[in-house]
């Protein structure tokens, strides 16, 4: 059994996974870091992690490979994480893909859309059923006190942010959002906390190709923070729901967004 706690990070190659698996390893876990094909990215990360480890934390890391949108994938994940460390304490879905071609609603295709719903939503929703039933097996053998296994979603804005040249992007995001109610509802008797972090503005290979248009939008207000994000913001962010930040709460969605989703007059 793996002495320090564990977190599978789905996506955790590149991007905001790699923000969010560094941050953990920092806290002190032990990180599952999956990755659909990049492996010399897993293995950077992996070196980050290591290096960022507290002195002295009983902790590993491991890059395993699964495209989450495959079944066979999703179980081999899990298996082999629970192989590998002999403990799973935090599953964060962050795995996600834009879609290929930015293409404007009115000529959406269908392909694209179901590409975007296998990784974005069925994956997620389908590797969490698994971890949950995991846990209610094992939930007996659980110590009376002590933090409990959690699970934390990233999502994104453009599930209430309507882009007309990638709706295909925002409905998966859109049905990604009711994945933390739901199991937050649904594992709460297990003492299972659930939760989603919205990010918005987030420097990464994904957002690098539009990085002018966004300079300039975010010089101009578009946030009231007048910054770009970073990963490790959304580490951050799922460093403090891991460690029992906040013990009276499921079910909650945190935005790191620099204020984007504020309504203001």
């Amino acid at each position: 059994m793996h002495s320090a706690p564990v977190a599978l990070v789905t996506g955790a190659s590149r991007g905001i996974g790699r923000g969010i698996a560094v941050a953990l390893a920092r806290a002190g876990y032990g990180v599952a870091i999956n990755y659909a094909g990049n492996a010399a990215a897993a293995e950077e990360c992996r070196r980050l992690c290591a290096a960022t480890s507290p002195e002295g934390a009983s902790t590993r890391f491991a890059p395993l490979q699964a495209d989450i949108s495959q079944a066979a994938d999703r179980r081999r994940l899990v298996e082999e994480t629970l192989r590998l460390f002999g403990r799973l304490d935090l599953l964060v879905n962050n795995a996600g893909v834009a879609p290929a071609v930015r293409a404007d609603l009115l000529d959406a295709s269908e392909e694209s859309l179901d590409r975007l719903l296998a990784v974005n939503v069925k994956g997620p929703f389908f590797l969490t059923q698994l971890v949950a039933r995991h846990w209610q097996e094992t939930a007996k053998t659980w110590p009376a006190h002590g933090n409990r296994p959690k699970i934390v979603t990233i999502s994104s804005i453009s599930a209430s942010t309507a882009s007309v040249n990638r709706g295909d992007y925002c409905i998966s995001k859109a049905a990604l959002t009711m994945l933390t109610p739901l199991f937050a509802a649904r594992l709460a008797e297990l003492g299972v906390r659930v939760y989603e972090i919205r990010p918005g503005i987030i420097a990464t290979d994904m957002t690098g190709p539009v990085k002018a248009k966004y300079d300039a939008l975010i010089a101009g207000g578009l946030t009231p923070i007048r910054r770009w994000g970073a990963p490790e913001d959304v580490g951050r962010a799922v460093v403090a729901f891991a460690t029992d930040a906040f013990p009276f709460t499921t079910g909650e969605v945190i935005h790191v967004d620099g204020g984007f989703h504020l309504r203001t007059l």
